[in-house]
């Protein structure tokens, strides 16, 4: 069996795959660090602005606990044709009121669950992208995708 070759990417079009690809995908998996261990979940972001993604949490899950002891996260999205963004990453805490008011109008899931922008379960992260990789379906080679 032969081993299909990938088509070339242009790498001025690589901003706009990966776009594409994590605004198909929507539900990123988030690694972060557990002592030693690595921990990986599904998550859902509540506002997305280029490769900065945020992600909404609430404070009595582990991953509290893992991005406080260590910031550094990975998020991996995948769509359904296998191509691939991964987003590695600093996470930190919101707190700039305007950023969560806005966050909070545009999630009614949020309203529902939490009840009010104020309860005290309610993190929200904002992951910096440090670096941003992109892969098209199976050509096992990622290319960086420039952040600005």
């Amino acid at each position: 069996m032969t081993q299909p070759q990938p088509e070339p990417i242009d790498s001025a079009q690589l901003q706009q795959l990966a776009a594409a690809t994590m605004a198909q995908a929507r539900f990123p998996m988030l690694a972060t660090i557990d002592g030693d261990q690595p921990r990986l979940r599904p998550v859902s972001p509540v506002k997305t602005d280029g490769f900065t993604v945020y992600v909404a949490n609430l404070r009595q899950y582990a991953k509290t606990q893992q991005i406080a002891a260590n910031p550094k996260v990975e998020l991996c999205y995948l769509d359904d044709h296998h191509n691939q963004v991964r987003i590695t990453g600093v996470a930190s805490v919101v707190t700039d009121r305007a950023v969560l008011e806005e966050i909070w109008n545009s999630n009614p899931l949020l309203r529902q669950y939490l009840g009010s922008l104020d309860n005290p379960a309610l993190v929200v992260y904002r992951i910096d992208p440090v670096q941003v990789r992109y892969m098209k379906e199976w050509a096992l080679e990622y290319h960086d995708v420039p952040l600005k």
